[in-house]
């Protein structure tokens, strides 16, 4: 597909905004998959395309948050290994799902994050200090994340906000660490969904990568912002951007 300096700037735009958001929350394609259908592409080929930014974003995030000391790896494959395998589940789904079924989903999830937000904080916010639980300590968490990659394979959209309510909510991370083992979570169930989707040929590479590179930069800040920022000031951006998300899903 050839792509227009106007749909180059805002997919660039676009790109760099929801690095920036799905790095500290979720909800970034909200924007992307909008920008992405603006050149004309179907829902499908839309989604689908946009996992490539993701996927580059995420791996510039791991590396980021790695390097700053934030990323644990402790407990990291039984973390990923439920949200991978729901990934592949959810892939499937939307490979072949009718495309109407993607509002629907996005939306409750949003309205739902939004209320566990403003209800109970804690859930995706625990106090600095408290102590992470084990997935083997926490049979619970394999469902929470296994729904959380099931979510991000088949939508994308707001999958951030899924995988904090598993991370911090069963598991009990600090936001900043929950981010960061968000981004690596989002990193492996995307890598097996971006594969399906291009043995589907449903991605469409040059558009793909111009988000990308938005991505990457937008990315590249919110790891430093995140790095120093408070729990508090994260946990009100977190609040913002679901109460953004509902929004985005109702117009999109």
């Amino acid at each position: 597909m050839d792509i227009t300096l106007f749909h180059a700037s805002l997919l660039l735009f676009t790109g760099f905004l929801a690095g920036i958001i799905n790095t500290l929350a979720g909800g970034g394609s909200n924007l992307t998959l909008p920008a992405l259908m603006v050149m004309g592409m179907p829902a499908e080929v839309a989604n689908a395309t946009n996992r490539l930014g993701v996927v580059l974003q995420a791996i510039t995030a791991v590396f980021g948050f790695r390097r700053h000391g934030k990323l644990e790896f402790s407990d990291a494959g039984p973390i990923i290994l439920p949200t991978v395998i729901g990934g592949l589940i959810g892939a499937g789904a939307a490979a072949y799902a009718p495309s109407e079924w993607i509002k629907p989903l996005l939306l409750g999830t949003m309205l739902l994050m939004a209320l566990i937000i403003l209800v109970k904080p804690s859930v995706v916010a625990p106090e600095p200090g408290t102590i992470a639980r084990k997935v083997a300590e926490t049979p619970s968490s394999w469902w929470g994340l296994g729904i959380a990659g099931f979510y991000g394979g088949f939508v994308q959209a707001g999958v951030g906000f899924v995988l904090l309510a598993a991370l911090a909510g069963t598991l009990r991370y600090d936001l900043i660490r929950a981010n960061a083992l968000k981004m690596l979570c989002t990193l492996m169930f995307t890598i097996v969904a971006l594969a399906l989707f291009i043995y589907e040929g449903l991605v469409l590479w040059l558009p793909g990568l111009v988000l990308a590179a938005g991505t990457i930069l937008g990315t590249h800040l919110a790891v430093k912002f995140a790095i120093h920022a408070s729990a508090k000031t994260l946990k009100w951006f977190l609040f913002l951007m679901t109460l953004s998300g509902c929004i985005a899903a109702m117009l999109n």
